[in-house]
Parts: C-alpha cells; structure tokens; sequence
C-alpha cells in the first residue's frame, strides 16, 4: 500500500488525503465501532496524523470515554454526519481512519480482529488465517503493524 488514499464523506463536503503508508489495518466489533458504522463492526486504517491532510471541508468533533481511560475524540462531517477518523487524546499523533471512507478499498484487508467478545453473532471469525483475535483491545499493536507491514509489502 504505497499509493496516495483519498475519500471523504458520503455527501463530499469533507475531502481528505493520506499521503503516508498506513500503519495497519483492522476490524473492531466494539458496540461504538457498531454504532458508528451503524453495521457489524468498523473498519480501522491507522495512520500518522502528520500523513492526514484535508482537502476540502472542515469535520466538527465530539468526545467520549474510552474503556482504556482515555478519551477518544471522533471527527465527523458537519452536514452529513459521516464519521470520518478518530483518535485518543493520549496519542494525538495516531488516527483511526474509518476505512469505509475511502474512494478505493481494493487491496485491503484486515490482519487482526480487536473486541470480538462484542461481534455479532452471526460473524464467524473461523478459518481466518493468520489474523490476530483479541477479545477486547489488545495491550499492543505491535503486532497488528508488523503483520500489516509484512502483507502490504507482499502487494
């Protein structure tokens, strides 16, 4: 994944570039990521902030609590509502950009799994070679940013 990413939201008043390579790429089947996606799970991009720049429009932000303590600040579109990235206020430079976002997907695919003790039934995790499963967040990505580095290289 060495390209140029852009996306926005869904009615194009917020445009954005990544201009970086992502850090990794993952699912998380939280009930936040749910509720955000309003689907199964959220898809999740990690990238450097300093790789993010906007192109157009300006999101508006809102706050919540974190299990981990921290407090995660969620960027959506003013107009639409589309939720565009997030990040936590303990590491500002990191942004979770909502995959689903993106002009182009193809080519992606998530290594790992965090909070599947919150999936939706129905999802069946079995048979997924390699991926990394945590039943809530794991204690480091690590381990999500080698396997990413590893896969993204082989593309």
């Amino acid at each position: 994944m060495g390209k140029t990413l852009e996306g926005g939201c869904q009615c194009g008043t917020v445009r954005y570039r990544v201009t970086g390579r992502p850090l990794t790429f993952y699912a998380c089947h939280c009930k936040e990521c749910q509720k955000q996606s309003a689907s199964a799970f959220g898809l999740s991009l990690r990238i450097e902030a300093s790789d993010f720049d906007l192109l157009s429009g300006q999101p508006k932000f809102w706050e919540r609590p974190a299990d981990s303590g921290d407090t995660t600040v969620c960027a959506f579109c003013p107009v639409c509502g589309s939720r565009l990235y997030h990040f936590g206020r303990r590491e500002p430079e990191i942004l979770s950009l909502k995959a689903g976002s993106l002009d182009d997907t193809a080519g992606l695919a998530p290594v790992g799994h965090i909070w599947v003790r919150s999936k939706q039934a129905w999802v069946d995790l079995a048979g997924l070679p390699g991926d990394l499963v945590f039943e809530t967040e794991p204690p480091s990505f690590e381990e999500f940013l080698r396997r990413w580095q590893a896969v993204s290289e082989r593309a």
